[in-house]
């Protein structure tokens, strides 16, 4: 009755078919797997967020890897802003999207040792490769609050790192590189400035993490999974369709043939 599954067109349509079911499985556990991620990142997140500032110096120092777990992490710094060493950080965006830069400030601590501190976004003038206009810093000492940060590289943040920037312009944050530059050891990892504020607004400081949102790969999971149990369903119609098709064929063609006396 069903022969006609072993001919070369139904051989490969099968074939195809029990490909596709190790492949949406694989993708589906895939994007089950980021929803996981993306579920403990947002805890994370909240959890150092909502912690307690500690000292920078005690999280970080020269050289260090910033690891995941202190992403975000609440921390705060005393000392004296290093405005001449100063730098904007190029093609950065605000809360809406619009592109501008962000200010990286060193901050020098009593023992000698700085810290990056990204003081938030200021747009950008009509001329792309000039210094925009930014707000002097608070002189004298400071203390700051902020979420602690990791350096830039390409290869994490996807930004490409451009040579040939006009002067006091970057495409990444790095402590590495602005210890070069400041000629002084810089703590590993940067703070987002969280306060004080500024009092007339900027540089704007940069929001808090999204940490609500979970995304859509859950969803997507489940499309793919969809998709597999749809193969099988699928095939067996077709193959139920191509049996009915052939038998009203087979009919048609008995009623055609002459009767013989």
């Amino acid at each position: 009755m069903y022969r006609f599954v072993l001919t070369r067109q139904w051989v490969c349509l099968t074939l195809v078919a029990l490909a596709f079911i190790p492949a949406t499985i694989k993708l589906g556990f895939w994007q089950f797997h980021r929803h996981e991620h993306r579920v403990a990142q947002n805890r994370l997140i909240e959890a150092n967020l909502r912690d307690e500032p500690v000292p920078v110096t005690e999280v970080t120092s020269p050289g260090h890897r910033v690891p995941r777990a202190d992403f975000w992490r609440a921390v705060s710094a005393t000392g004296t802003y290093d405005t001449a060493h100063e730098v904007v950080v190029r093609m950065r965006t605000d809360g809406d999207d619009k592109v501008g830069f962000h200010v990286l400030t060193p901050l020098v601590l009593a023992d000698g040792r700085a810290v990056l501190v990204n003081r938030g976004w200021v747009p950008g003038g009509d001329d792309p490769r000039a210094f925009p206009p930014v707000p002097a810093a608070p002189a004298g000492e400071v203390t700051l609050t902020g979420r602690l940060k990791a350096d830039e590289t390409s290869g994490s943040s996807g930004i490409k790192d451009r040579k040939g920037l006009p002067d006091r312009q970057v495409m990444l944050i790095n402590s590495s590189r602005q210890a070069q530059y400041l000629g002084r050891p810089v703590l590993g990892g940067y703070m987002e400035l969280t306060g004080p504020a500024p009092a007339d607004g900027s540089p704007r400081m940069i929001g808090d993490p999204d940490h609500d949102s979970i995304g859509p790969h859950m969803a997507y999971a489940v499309q793919w999974w969809l998709f597999t149990a749809a193969v099988p369903v699928g095939w067996v119609i077709l193959v139920r369709r191509e049996r009915r098709d052939l038998d009203e064929q087979a009919a048609r063609s008995a009623e055609r043939e002459p009767v013989t006396a």
